[in-house]
């Protein structure tokens, strides 16, 4: 079914009220990895009850627990917009916290189509879901970027280019990430049962050699390694975080994450401008038009 970019625009936000528990956040960053490297020891503060802090990336899973044997969407389908899951590619994510996330709670969030773009061969859907705790206040606000490949040619603009270039000089830090072989599987227990990230033959039917891990795991990763590598483990510190996905990642792979900062600015934050890569495959890029805002220490 063609795409109808008004009646995706136009129609009524989706407003559902999601909650989370402790147990929720522990296994979200169990699947990150948190804990598991000897030489930074068990990361209490992201592995224990008691005093937890949230990584900011948690509000992207957030009221999406799920139980053994639930099957994943088909596809994407919203008004206007009916795609099979088979076509569908994750391209980008942002998001921005309004304020430290709790460690168990409520939320009402409403998610709309914010934008279609036409890229002839494929079609660029663009997400937004905003969340406001039980006291009216905002929580978090992400965009979701959707690459629908066989999808383009239903008349819209293609939209705006966007060429972000990375800083011409060293990076600042560069941080070592290294992934297990069942990634995958763990992160998957957060709610995304897409089989892309499970079943080989599927991964195959999608054009992959085998599964690959999902791209938020990727951008989880790198949150965690912004907090621990650069903000001295302070989970409050990171405000936004915004990338395109340039590559897959497979389970067992490494990430180099470069950091370039740009100093502070007048509102108490800092910019950082990132490139994620992975070594092993000649530094093939993962994550692109990557930035993050932090607040200064």
């Amino acid at each position: 079914m063609p795409i109808d970019r008004d009646k995706a625009l136009t129609a009524a936000p989706s407003v559902r009220e999601i909650h989370w528990t402790t147990r929720d956040v522990l296994l979200y960053h169990l699947s990150l990895g948190a804990g598991a490297d000897a030489a930074t020891g068990p990361e209490l503060h992201l592995t224990y009850e008691n005093g937890l802090g949230v990584l900011p990336t948690f509000a992207l899973v957030a009221g999406s627990g799920i139980s053994a044997g639930e099957a994943p969407p088909p596809g994407l389908h919203l008004p206007g917009i009916d795609v099979d899951l088979r076509t569908v590619l994750h391209a980008g994510q942002g998001l921005r916290v309004h304020r430290p996330l709790p460690a168990s709670g409520t939320a009402t969030l409403s998610s709309r189509v914010a934008e279609v773009w036409d890229k002839g061969k494929a079609a660029l859907v663009v997400l937004e879901s905003a969340a406001t705790g039980p006291d009216g206040a905002p929580l978090w606000t992400s965009t979701t970027r959707i690459w629908a490949r066989g999808e383009g040619g239903f008349g819209g603009e293609p939209g705006p280019e966007e060429n972000r270039a990375e800083p011409g000089r060293p990076a600042d830090t560069v941080l070592t990430v290294t992934t297990t072989p069942q990634q995958a599987l763990w992160y998957r227990l957060n709610g995304d049962l897409n089989p892309l990230h499970a079943d080989p033959e599927f991964a195959r039917a999608a054009g992959f050699d085998r599964p690959i891990l999902h791209g938020l795991a990727s951008y989880g990763l790198v949150c965690k390694a912004l907090v621990e590598g650069v903000l001295d483990g302070d989970v409050t510190r990171l405000t936004g975080l915004a990338v395109r996905f340039a590559g897959p990642l497979v389970p067992g792979e490494s990430l180099a994450v470069s950091v370039w900062r740009e100093g502070p600015a007048d509102d108490g934050t800092e910019r950082l401008t990132l490139h994620v890569a992975c070594p092993g495959r000649d530094g093939a890029p993962v994550l692109t038009h990557a930035t993050a805002t932090v607040t200064t220490a």
